[in-house]
């Protein structure tokens, strides 16, 4: 079973009037996590007291099996951190202020600078490494972000809204390294985001709030269940005998995209699908039981009442 990575036990935090979390409680696995709430649902202040850099109203809680409310600079060691805000320096190169960053998690000068060169070419930005941040673009100040985040290899890096704004080639750029730090490099990951396909791109599980409450958590996979007696089927090609057979046997079929969504009746096998293919020499060449999207768990989640 995978160790715990962070857990909470009755947690609060009030700010004047707004319950930002409201005696929140639970236990997250280490891995890829997605965070995902709509605006004001607690994400951010979630972030915060994980870091130790907000005090709770009451509760209990750690991260990587460190106390958040006594060992805070402990954790800020073991942990990198991309904000959502901008919050890079002006008139800085790009390499000295991941060295700095470096530099702040407790590495000598000399290191912090050699790990400097060696993430910015991690992540792409090794020929504007001399450049001011400033002359940077929306998609390469993410990355140095995300660079000055892991310059000191931490056992969690946490993402708040790493591709907000960026256009579809920095997206997926972002993506693609935060994929390849989690599977393949082994890093924990809090991947805080609204856009639920980059959630679905990067995570393994998914921990979703409102109103600084849990509203649901779990493996990606477990969350997004089978739809009883629903398939997605492609063809080769279009037969409309196909569907209109379909029809006879009491199954309803419905185009979507390329595929045909197709619900047969409640008692009925899914061989019946073959059937109908060979009686109208229509060849089956996709087939597979529906499962929910992200998008349907996240919104059955924030309705339910």
């Amino acid at each position: 079973m995978p160790s715990t990575l962070f857990q909470f036990a009755n947690i609060s935090k009030t700010y004047g009037n707004v319950r930002a979390l409201d005696d929140l409680t639970l236990s997250v696995p280490e891995g890829a996590i997605g965070l995902l709430g709509p605006n004001g649902s607690g994400k951010t202040t979630m972030i915060r007291t994980l870091l130790g850099l907000i005090p709770v109203d009451c509760g209990t809680g750690e991260v990587l099996g460190l106390d958040f409310s006594r060992r805070q600079l402990d954790i800020r060691r073991e942990a990198g951190f991309a904000p959502e805000d901008e919050c890079l320096f002006p008139h800085v190169q790009g390499v000295e202020f991941v060295a700095y960053a470096g530099e702040l998690v407790g590495m000598s000068s000399s290191d912090a600078l050699q790990r400097s060169h060696e993430v910015l070419d991690y992540v792409g930005l090794g020929e504007a490494r001399y450049r001011k941040v400033e002359s940077y673009s929306s998609g390469m100040k993410q990355r140095l972000k995300l660079a000055s985040a892991i310059v000191h290899d931490p056992k969690l890096l946490i993402l708040d809204e790493p591709t907000n704004g960026m256009d579809p080639a920095g997206r997926v750029e972002v993506l693609e390294l935060a994929h390849d730090l989690t599977h393949n490099k082994g890093m924990n990951l809090i991947f805080s985001s609204h856009i639920l396909p980059d959630v679905e791109a990067v995570c393994d599980y998914v921990v979703v709030l409102d109103h600084g409450k849990l509203l649901a958590q779990g493996a990606l996979h477990e969350l997004k269940q089978l739809h009883d007696q629903m398939f997605d089927v492609r063809l080769k090609s279009n037969s409309p005998g196909f569907i209109e057979r379909l029809a006879t046997m009491g199954c309803n079929a419905q185009p979507n995209g390329e595929l045909l969504r197709i619900r047969i009746p409640a008692d009925a096998s899914p061989q019946l699908l073959w059937e109908a293919a060979a009686a109208e020499r229509a060849q089956i060449r996709h087939l597979r039981p529906q499962r929910s999207t992200l998008e349907e768990v996240f919104l059955n989640a924030v309705e339910r009442p």
